[in-house]
């Protein structure tokens, strides 16, 4: 917990700070000339949630992630104001509202930005009193969300593909990083910021796929050159395990990845690089390789290299190693079906419309002034994909107690007119300079602009403050009694489930990278392989989630932690020694393969169950067997799992 009280070290966003505060500012300023500070106030809290929501890196994908959540919010407050005022009736829609963001919040990032614009700004809407016609609240919002995407996408006609180009060439550079990492005791960090990296490249390039790489070059090049860098990953883990006959990994092969990544960041018309010495495409010259791992490692840079410096590659090349995202309609009905299907989307729609029905429930029977704040504390806190609600309701309540500390002078002291425009621009400016910082700091950036935002439609002033924070109080003890300890699957860890997942996974994984001939099967094991980390990946978020849990949900998680690495060591290897099997070593046999099998499907039921693992082979492999690596990380993933 005290963790999450530390800022995380961040680069200040310059330009989202910039745009923060003229898309925050102007309306007020156009609201206050014109002398309908109501409106100005509307279009700015229209742009407050475009400002939130701006979170991809490339243009495609922003215009996505601010255009269709503000389409929600939208609509949330159009539902809002027909109930505004009508006492219970406000409460079962409300409620249903919340089974409805909640169920769509568990689809997706967008989906879940969209949930909760469709459920705050229906709080709002019925909380506070709006200008008529009703069609002209929703209508304002709107402006502000178009006017935030239209200053985002004021530099796309002169730096289109420049995001998507610097995402794939630091990955790139993260694969340069493991590779001079390999042999060190550095190596596992830095295959987890590699992980990260792909994962991050591939959804921002297969997100938006369908129907659009075909028209698009610049993806159609990005994705072929991304495509063309897994060989490169799996050699890395051929490396990491070389034999120490091969000697050290010469320096040349990870500055020749280096130097794909900045013909990857200059483009096809960027500047061409200085000569370098001979070599492949003007890489530096690879050294003659001495085995298997550097031979890999060596083609599979060539490779690369073909890709980056081609007119028009492909970008299914290498038989499609990851596999191409099915088509829009597909993913439509499978999401529909996943969200009317899903225990998980129903379970999270029941709790989130639980606290929500209790805090329009007690703010009806209670004189509670402006008692909207407490439903938007508990939309806030519960949010699925946003960590811990235990650790979000603290964090939220000393958010929020700071906000109202910058808040008071500001309600206080400045009047109202053309002195809210600076104001407003300098708080917005904070927005999202201290959202990178972490969710208390973010809290306490929003609270006082909202806060303002309300005083300039209910007049309320200085007289505001304290009401809120004893709302926020209410709300964030509504989220940890109805959404936190009414519901027993939030006093425990769930990573023993998805690590035994994990280790079956690798079972098969295991399985198929042995069973079939060298050259066959490559894009079924790459993609089993990129599916297996991002299993992993999870397992990782749901440990540092679980972390933030009080005694005993965060003790226990720690203990996962050993095995983990296990796991991720066991892929690793295994990846490897197929690598080095592809490339002239010793081919294993299938009862060797067998017997590594069977012993990881043992310890991943053994996980599920937790009954005692059964006796794997008490006799360690012979010096000359092909798989005697990958037999000791999983004899010592189940002595982890033992103890």
């Amino acid at each position: 917990m005290t963790a999450s009280l530390r800022p995380r070290a961040a680069p200040v966003p310059w330009a989202a700070a910039a745009r923060a505060s003229v898309a925050l500012a102007a309306p007020l300023a156009v609201g206050t000339a014109t002398g309908r500070t109501g409106y100005g106030a509307l279009v700015s809290m229209g742009a407050l949630s475009g400002v939130i929501g701006d979170t991809a890196d490339a243009y495609r994908m922003r215009v996505f992630n601010i255009a269709v959540p503000q389409l929600f919010g939208a609509l949330g407050v159009l539902v809002g104001t027909q109930v505004f005022g009508t006492g219970w009736t406000a409460v079962v829609v409300l409620t249903v509202v919340a089974l409805v963001s909640g169920m769509i919040s568990s689809i997706g990032a967008v989906a879940s930005v969209s949930g909760l614009l469709l459920l705050l700004n229906a709080v709002v809407g019925a909380g506070l009193p709006m200008p008529s016609p009703w069609w002209l609240p929703p209508a304002l919002l709107l402006l502000g969300g178009l006017l935030v995407l239209a200053l985002t996408l004021l530099a796309w006609p002169f730096r289109g593909g420049t995001p998507e180009r610097a995402t794939v060439a630091d990955t790139y550079r993260a694969v340069a990083g493991l590779l001079e990492a390999a042999g060190s005791p550095g190596y596992e960090d830095r295959r987890r910021e590699l992980t990260r990296a792909l994962d991050h490249s591939y959804d921002l390039l297969l997100a938006r796929r369908a129907r659009r790489h075909g028209r698009s070059p610049t993806l159609v090049r990005l994705l072929a050159q991304l495509n063309a860098l897994i060989p490169v990953v799996e050699g890395a883990s051929a490396a990491q395990l070389r034999p120490p006959a091969e000697g050290p990994l010469p320096p040349a092969y990870p500055a020749a990845v280096r130097a794909l990544a900045a013909a990857v960041e200059r483009g096809p018309g960027g500047p061409s690089p200085p000569p370098g010495p001979p070599g492949v495409l003007g890489l530096p010259e690879l050294p003659e390789p001495r085995g298997p791992s550097t031979r890999a490692l060596a083609q599979a840079i060539g490779h690369a290299a073909t890709v980056v410096h081609e007119a028009d590659p492909d970008p299914y090349a290498a038989d499609d190693r990851l596999g191409r995202p099915a088509g829009l309609r597909v993913r439509a009905r499978r999401t529909a079906r996943a969200l009317l299907l899903s225990g998980a989307s129903w379970r999270y729609g029941l709790r989130l419309a639980l606290c929500i029905g209790l805090a329009q429930v007690l703010v009806s029977v209670i004189a509670v002034p402006r008692s909207y704040w407490v439903s938007l504390t508990v939309t806030f806190v519960l949010k699925p994909d946003f960590g811990s609600v235990f650790s979000r309701a603290v964090l939220r309540a000393l958010g929020t107690a700071a906000g109202l500390l910058v808040a008071v002078p500001v309600l206080a002291e400045v009047p109202h007119g053309w002195w809210d425009v600076p104001v407003m621009a300098a708080l917005a400016t904070l927005i999202p300079v201290l959202s990178a910082k972490g969710y208390a700091f973010q809290t306490a950036a929003i609270t006082p602009v909202i806060l303002m935002l309300s005083d300039l439609l209910n007049h309320q002033g200085f007289h505001l403050v304290l009401p809120r924070l004893y709302d926020s109080l209410i709300g964030c003890g509504i989220a940890l009694l109805a959404g936190y300890l009414l519901w027993p699957e939030s006093w425990h860890t769930r990573i023993g489930d998805r690590l035994a997942d994990a280790v079956q996974d690798t079972a098969s994984y295991v399985s198929l990278a042995f069973t079939t001939a060298p050259g066959h099967d490559e894009p079924a094991r790459a993609r089993y392989r990129r599916r297996l980390y991002r299993d992993l990946s999870a397992v990782r978020s749901e440990f540092q989630r679980a972390l933030t849990e009080p005694p005993p949900v965060g003790a226990r998680a720690e203990a996962w932690w050993p095995l983990v690495i296990a796991v991720e060591r066991i892929v690793d290897t295994t990846t490897a020694t197929r690598v080095r099997v592809e490339h002239g070593a010793p081919a294993p046999t299938p009862a060797e393969v067998g017997a590594v099998a069977r012993e990881l499907t043992d310890l991943a039921e053994a996980l599920r169950t937790g009954a005692p693992l059964p006796p794997g082979d008490p006799d360690p492999p012979a010096p000359d067997c092909a798989l005697a690596r990958l037999h000791h990380e999983v004899h010592a993933a189940r002595a982890v799992a033992a103890s």
